[in-house]
């Protein structure tokens, strides 16, 4: 893989010359049967995304009934997303070798029969283990989905498109689910936040396996490097459980360094591992790529400041403002409404005309404008005048991820699909979990210290949101510098 920067435009994958393509089915799948199998891969996105968000608002209610503690009760969102970012590299690789459709359709039935575990839970444990099990199926349905998207459609306008539908899942499911959880809440009770699940899960494995291309993979012999699964797995299952942790223990606790150092120890023994490995699980070579390492850390600084806008909006509605779960989801859907929007309306045609890189830009450019208003947000906020056009600029989120997503897959080849597409929904966990522990643990040391001069909790609040609102934006414009030095236009079409 040359070091330079592929072509910002949208191109169909060339193999490794190392590595023989997997097998792929002779006959072409008609229009059809892609937008079918656009539609499912869509679908179990969007599940994956909308169980993410959708049990926060229900926090109360399931605290109530089911008799958490205040501690146990953040294992129900922790379960799930250690889990979850932990398989979502191993789950990648592994579909490449053993074939993408067995993967997702697997992993879409472990999360369906997961969501029925956990909506007949009766107990924290049972919740709980219900929720691993839904992050497990999650990262094996998810990690494969762009890789079977990027081989299905190689016309590289039909990919535009294909990845502006499945990126629109991604960026505006989580504000879905924050309205859906709290209506079902309200209206129903918190066991069918995953009951409505199943019917979804059951239909999306239906059409999956008539739709899916039939791809046997590479096979085990071509990458099953066992100590290597044990070393990444364990290094990043240990590493989040330590980040998602940090605001109990603090971040120079003795916990917190010590298994951040045993976590990283892991991950760089996984590195050394791949370097040497005759069957690699993760062959170094994807790295080499420019625009995939750099479209990976673009969107690890994306997520990680765009937690303070997704959650920490949310709590300022309710904690700050006094908004109800119900309420506070709709007023998050002119967000949800102009992403998909953009990304579904326009994206691919952007993208077409200026190149990701140029899109990728002036979407971030929004989102610094979004956030560096949230910090000047008064406690007295009016929602028209003061929330709604940070909503709006929202839309720079539908501009910048599908751009991101096109190039963090593009230095792939077919063989290398799933792990390419595992690997950046790692990356997106990875970002996510920083930037809940992160700024969560910047907002609420501020709050106390505000509390303790004097203030109201209002004012205390809002000063602790308005700090995490400033690191986020000093994020994005990081990610900003990094896309425009990392993923530089390069002077020549390769």
């Amino acid at each position: 893989m040359p070091a330079t920067a592929p072509s910002t435009r949208s191109t169909p994958p060339t193999p490794s010359p190392s590595h023989s393509p997997a097998p792929t089915p002779t006959a072409a799948p008609t229009l059809r049967t892609r937008r079918l199998a656009l539609g499912v891969i869509a679908t179990g996105m969007l599940m994956i995304v909308l169980d993410g968000s959708i049990v926060t608002v229900a926090m109360p209610a399931i605290q109530s009934d089911l008799g958490f503690t205040p501690a146990g009760l953040s294992w129900v969102v922790n379960a799930y997303l250690i889990a979850f970012g932990s398989l979502l590299l191993l789950a990648g690789r592994l579909g490449d070798l053993i074939g993408r459709k067995r993967m997702f359709v697997a992993g879409t039935a472990v999360f369906t029969a997961a969501s029925l575990l956990a909506g007949a839970a009766a107990s924290p444990a049972v919740l709980i283990a219900a929720r691993f099990l839904q992050g497990v199926g999650s990262a094996m349905a998810s990690a494969v989905g762009l890789g079977i998207l990027i081989t299905l459609f190689t016309d590289p306008r039909e990919r535009a498109r294909a990845i502006a539908v499945f990126s629109f899942t991604g960026a505006a499911g989580a504000s879905i689910g924050q309205v859906l959880g709290g209506v079902l809440t309200d209206a129903l009770d918190w066991h069918w936040i995953f009951l409505i699940n199943l019917p979804i899960g059951l239909a999306a494995l239906a059409i999956a396996v008539r739709v899916l291309p039939a791809d046997r993979g590479l096979g085990l012999a071509a990458g099953a490097d066992l100590l290597g699964a044990l070393l990444v797995t364990s290094g990043l299952m240990l590493g989040i459980y330590t980040v998602v942790k940090v605001e109990e223990y603090g971040w120079t606790s003795a916990p917190t360094i010590g298994l951040g150092a045993l976590a990283i120890a892991l991950l760089a023994a996984f590195v050394a591992r791949q370097a040497t490995a005759r069957t690699p699980l993760m062959p170094l070579r994807i790295l080499r790529s420019r625009a995939v390492a750099g479209a990976n850390l673009v969107q690890a600084l994306m997520v990680a400041a765009l937690f303070s806008f997704q959650i920490l909006v949310a709590l300022y509605l309710q904690n700050v403002l006094g908004y109800g779960a119900a309420e506070t989801g709709l007023a998050m859907l002119p967000a949800a409404a102009v992403i998909g929007a953009v990304s579904l309306g326009v994206s691919a045609r952007l993208n077409a005309r200026f190149g990701e890189r140029g899109v990728l830009l002036a979407g971030i450019v929004l989102l610094v404008g979004a956030l560096g208003l949230l910090t000047r947000l008064p406690a007295q906020a009016d929602y028209v005048t003061d929330l709604l056009p940070v909503l709006l600029l929202a839309a720079g989120f539908g501009l910048a991820l599908p751009a991101l997503t096109t190039l963090g897959m593009s230095g792939a080849g077919d063989e290398d699909a799933g792990l390419a597409s595992g690997f950046f929904n790692t990356t997106q966990q990875i970002g996510m979990a920083l930037g809940v522990a992160v700024l969560s643990t910047l907002a609420a040391t501020r709050t106390d210290s505000v509390l303790a001069a004097g203030h109201t909790r209002a004012e205390a609040l809002t000063s602790g949101y308005h700090l995490a609102f400033g690191v986020g934006t000093g994020l994005l414009v990081t990610a900003f510098a990094v896309a425009l030095l990392v993923l530089r236009r390069p002077t020549t079409d390769a």
